[in-house]
This record gives structure tokens, C-alpha cells and sequence, in this order.
């Protein structure tokens, strides 16, 4: 879930910033530590929207930067358990499929793509329903559910359920809203 928090953290804005405005200053100091970063409670920090109050700065002895209290404004994004997302698989593995949610990558495995079974094609990295022959391939939007989140240092894990009704690929979706109206 995507999500706008007001944060009060201390920045560190090192000397080559100095002869910047001190808004633009604390604002590239914290872009430069802080976005793109996981943090396990809070999720990825994404961009610093907005500046809200700088305090009076401190140095610091040997070390030629000013640490500055800030109140600022971020984005950020917070895999939810349970929630549902669409993403686009962008790797399609033996094991399962890759799809990227927001700004992170997350795993269909095989067993929860769709109820069929399925039958695995490494030459065209596609996955087949026997019964139904409906495909899931790379460049394929889809719509699953968030059945587990792991984030953290070094590997973030977050695993997906496509084996509920109204999830799946897109395609799959709307044939099968199409068919329920043809049978109305």
C-alpha cells in the first residue's frame, strides 16, 4: 500500500551542499540516504515529497557536516498482508512467476498460480493450464493477493496467491466475465 508519512529524523547534509538553499540542501541530503532504502516496520521509502521544518543544525567534531533536525513528508510503499494487487510478471521460472508490485518484486509460485494443473514450458517461459489451456507469460498483467511479506536487510520476500475467484491475468479475467455474461 502506498502511503504518505511525516517523518521527524535527523539529516546529515555533508559540506558539498552547503552552497545550496538550506531547504534544497536537507532535501538532497535526505534523497541521497534515505529513498530507494527498506526499512522492515515502515516499508520502502520511495521519494521525499515535501520539506516541512529544518531546526538549527549541529556540527559535529571531525566531521565537517551539519546534522540538522527535520520534519519532512514521504512516499513510501508497505506490502500489506492480504492485499490485493496487479503487478506485471517480468520472470517466469520453473518454480514460478515474478511479478513486480509497486517497487518491488514478488513470487507466484507454481502451486498458486491457478487451480489446474500446470504444465511448464522453459522454451517459452510459459505456464499452461492442462485443462483449461489458458497461459501466464512474461509481460502479463495480472491481479493476485499478498499471502506473505518479509522485508528486511539484504532479502525482501513477498509471496502471491492468483487461486481465488476475480484474481488471476487480466486476460483471464475478463474472458471469464465475458463468458458469465454470455451465460446470462
Amino acid at each position: 500500500m502506498f502511503k504518505i508519512l511525516t517523518v521527524k529524523d535527523e539529516v546529515r547534509v555533508p559540506p558539498v551542499k552547503f552552497d545550496l538553499e538550506l531547504d534544497n540542501a536537507v532535501k538532497e541530503s535526505l534523497q541521497d540516504q534515505i529513498e530507494g532504502k527498506i526499512n522492515a516496520d515502515i516499508g520502502v521509502f520511495l521519494v521525499v515529497t515535501d520539506i516541512l521544518s529544518v531546526g538549527d543544525g549541529k556540527i559535529i567534531p571531525e566531521d565537517g557536516a551539519i546534522y540538522y533536525p527535520v520534519e519532512f513528508k514521504i512516499l513510501i510503499y508497505k506490502p500489506e498482508l492480504n492485499e490485493i494487487v496487479t503487478g506485471e510478471v517480468v520472470d517466469v521460472t520453473e518454480f514460478g512467476a515474478f511479478t513486480r508490485i509497486g517497487p518491488l518484486d514478488a513470487l507466484v509460485h507454481v502451486s498458486q498460480i491457478m487451480d489446474d494443473k500446470i504444465s511448464y514450458d522453459a522454451k517459452n517461459a510459459t505456464f499452461t493450464g492442462k485443462k483449461t489451456g489458458i497461459k501466464l507469460r512474461e509481460g502479463d498483467l495480472i491481479r493476485a493477493r499478498i499471502v506473505g511479506v518479509s522485508l528486511g536487510k539484504g532479502r525482501s520476500k513477498i509471496s502471491l496467491t492468483m487461486r481465488q475467484p476475480h484474481l488471476g491475468a487480466m486476460d483471464w479475467i475478463e474472458k471469464d466475465k465475458r463468458m458469465k455474461k454470455k451465460e446470462k
